[in-house]
Parts: structure tokens; C-alpha cells; sequence
């Protein structure tokens, strides 16, 4: 059974965390002792309804003020897929940690107010999943109960909407007309939305097409660890472990070690202990190789016929997420899967409004949720590639050396 990662976003009270409430109750994905815990909390209400917001606003802080304002995580699963739900908040103070949530799922749901439309945020937010190159799109244009179920308020929705979508050449973009509170179009079909021929909103998510997500082409081994019992038995044995995060390898394939450069050709490939012919991007593996060549954590395996960049200076897409702005000069540490270097910020290029994509090129620092492009020098070369090309080894976060907090997002461009 596969896996579907996925993360919602919109304005503030447009029914992110309702709507996943919802997913979970109607898809009976809720505890019994989740459920009476919840009938409690919203026992205050004046309809009686169960809050399924609840659910996912875990903090009291966010509970008191209505807002989302960290990350919430919710696991489920139906007969046909498992679910990672990200929780994103729509508070515009809050862009760094729909940053981080976004940075490894498949799919977005921007909800739109059926009564507001197209609003800042939902740029905002369309935008930074055009940055973060989110292979899937769903727009959920949510309370449809408080329009009268109007076709003509969803039409004009959709006609808005896929002007920015051009604009920001989203690839996969559905359109859903929802009620988050009623429950309508979530689970199951509803009455209300009858001229609606699309199918419900779980239905999507449990048939959409995801393998063609996983990169195959660019082969890229990241080594976690060189193993080397050194036991009578296993005398000369160094297996190189680490997860395949895209491409194929297969016994035989010749491959290139970056970025010293140094070639052989794989001997074994191990998976949980048994000798395989293949492995394949997502899978965990030990390799062999014919030759004793020096190889270490953070370096990365590829095959010959497609190599990653091998560069010491970088052009970089910088989500800054630290409280201390980002400056000329200052120096951090950059990791990028297992491999960590040293770097410095040699220049910011301009800083991006994520609202308009309109570029300030005379932007000399950058401060808490601002993205900009900036130029950085890694003490050692790096093995890389564009983000918007494979994500997997396109990613990557600056670290502060002295406290070791996330500080930064980078996309290298």
C-alpha cells in the first residue's frame, strides 16, 4: 500500500483544520476515546456539533485565538492508501512552517471560501508551491453551504483560479466544491453538489497517480554509513549503506563517486540482508563495489551516464526562518541528505514578494519568513542538483554552527 504525503492551506478560517477533522471522521479514522474527548471539548458550542478542527489545533495558544500556527501532523489510512496529513497555517507571519511542511508532499489543498474567492493568501500560498514544485494541485473551494451550493460561485472560482495557475505553471491542478462543517463532497457524495460530476475529495486522493512523482531517471545514492565489521568471516567485507532517493541501480552498473570522481562498478546490493539484482529510488540498500576506493559519509553514488553538479558556489532560493536576519557574509553550516559543508553567504540577489513575484533587487539582508535568492560558497565541492529538477538532492537547510537550529530552506537553483 503506498503512501500519499499531502498538506492543506488557506487563509485563516477557511476550514483547513475542519476539513481534515472531517476526513477522519467520515473515513472512521477516529479512536473512540479521541471521539469522546472531543464531544467534551465542544460541548461549549451553541450548535452542539462535534469541532472537528480539534483535532489537528492541538496548541492552546491556537485553539484560543482560531489560528493555526504550527504544523499539525495527522496519520490515516483507507483500504486503498495511507495518508500524511501537514496541517499548514494560514497566518502570513507563519510562511516558514508551511515552508517546511510543504517541502516533501505530493499533493496541496488550497481551500478558497466559497463567499470570499481568490484572496491574497491563496496566491501566497499558490506561489509557494509553484517554489517548492508540488507535483499535485487540488483547490477546495470550501463553504459551499454558506452559498447555496451555487454552480456559478464555483465556475467563477475555478475561471479565477486557473489564470494563476497558468501564471505559475502549476502542472496538476482539480478543482472540488466542498463543505468542510456539513460534510459534503469529503467522503461521500452529496445532494447539495449534484451538478458536480467530479467524485468526492477522499476518492481523488485514494486514486490520484503518485509513482510517476519518484524521480527514476537521476540516479543518486547519498551513503549514511560505510560499514566494516572487520570479523574473520566478513575479513574484507565494506558495504556502503544508504537510501536511494532516486533512479535505479542494478549489479554491474558502472558509477562515479562525487565529488571526488572516482569510478567502479557495483559488485552486490543488499536489501534486509538478501542479495537483489536491482534497487530502486525509496528503498534502503547496502552496495558493494569491485574496487577499494575511499568513499564516506555524505558523498554521493551516481551512475556514469548522469551526474549531479559538482560546485563549490551555489545560487540558492532561501526561505529565511530565523528571528536573526540573514546578512552578507554570515557563515553556516549546509546539509543536504547525509552530507554537511560549510558555508558563507557571498550576496542576496533580490527578495521575492510571494504575494505579486515581483523581485526587490536592492534587499540587503532577510528577516523571519522572507524568501530571497542569494548566491553561497561551500568550503568543499557539493554533489547537487536543480531543486526544480529532482527535489530529492535539490533540497537542502542551513544550520547555525553554534546553536544547531534550522535557520533556513534552500532550493538550489
Amino acid at each position: 500500500m503506498d503512501l500519499l504525503r499531502f498538506i492543506t492551506a488557506g487563509s485563516v478560517d477557511d476550514g483547513k483544520s475542519t476539513l481534515i477533522g472531517r476526513l477522519l471522521y467520515d473515513s472512521k479514522n477516529i479512536l473512540i476515546d479521541q471521539l469522546e474527548a472531543l464531544e467534551r471539548q465542544s460541548r461549549n458550542k451553541e450548535d452542539g456539533e462535534i469541532d472537528l478542527a480539534l483535532l489537528t489545533d492541538g496548541l492552546r495558544a491556537e485553539r484560543e485565538q482560531g489560528i493555526t500556527i504550527d504544523i499539525a501532523y495527522k496519520y490515516f489510512s483507507t483500504p486503498k492508501r495511507k495518508f500524511i496529513i501537514a496541517d499548514a497555517p494560514g497566518h502570513i507571519q507563519y510562511t516558514r512552517n508551511m515552508v517546511t511542511g510543504a517541502s516533501n508532499a505530493n499533493l496541496i489543498i488550497i481551500l478558497v471560501d466559497a463567499r470570499h474567492g481568490i484572496v491574497e493568501q491563496t496566491r501566497r500560498h499558490s506561489i509557494i508551491a509553484s517554489l517548492l514544485n508540488i507535483p499535485h494541485v487540488v483547490v477546495a473551494i470550501n463553504k459551499m453551504d454558506l452559498v447555496e451550493y451555487s454552480q456559478d460561485v464555483f465556475n467563477n472560482i475555478v475561471i479565477d483560479y486557473a489564470e494563476i495557475a497558468k501564471t505559475l505553471e502549476l502542472k496538476d491542478v482539480a478543482y472540488f466544491p466542498i463543505s468542510a462543517l456539513k460534510g459534503d463532497n469529503i467522503v461521500d457524495n452529496s445532494e447539495n453538489l449534484n451538478w458536480f460530476d467530479g467524485g468526492t475529495l477522499l476518492d481523488f486522493l485514494e486514486n490520484i497517480e503518485i509513482e510517476n512523482d519518484v524521480n527514476l531517471t537521476h540516479a543518486r545514492l547519498p551513503v549514511q554509513y560505510v560499514i566494516r565489521p572487520q570479523t574473520e568471516e566478513l575479513h574484507d567485507y565494506r558495504g556502503y549503506a544508504g537510501k536511494v532517493i532516486s533512479g535505479i541501480y542494478k549489479k554491474g552498473d558502472d558509477i562515479t563517486v562525487l565529488p571526488s570522481g572516482l569510478k567502479s562498478r557495483i559488485k552486490t546490493i543488499e536489501i534486509n540482508g538478501k542479495q537483489m539484482e536491482e534497487a530502486f529510488a525509496q528503498q534502503s540498500v547496502i552496495i558493494q563495489l569491485e574496487d577499494d576506493i575511499d568513499i564516506s559519509r555524505g558523498d554521493v553514488i551516481v551512475k556514469n551516464e548522469n551526474k549531479p553538479v559538482v560546485a563549490q558556489e551555489l545560487q540558492v532560493l532561501l526561505c529565511w526562518m530565523d528571528n536573526k536576519p540573514l546578512l552578507r557574509g554570515n557563515k553556516y553550516l549546509l546539509q543536504i541528505n547525509s552530507r554537511t559543508v560549510k558555508i558563507v553567504v557571498k550576496s542576496i540577489e533580490y527578495k521575492l514578494d510571494v504575494n505579486t513575484l515581483d523581485k526587490n533587487f536592492e534587499a540587503q539582508q532577510a528577516g523571519l519568513n522572507d524568501i530571497v535568492k542569494a548566491t553561497i560558497k561551500t568550503a568543499s565541492p557539493l554533489a547537487c542538483d536543480s531543486y526544480k529538477e529532482l527535489r530529492a538532492n535539490g533540497g537542502a537547510i542551513l544550520i547555525d554552527e553554534t546553536s544547531n537550529v534550522t535557520v533556513g530552506a534552500c532550493m538550489i537553483q
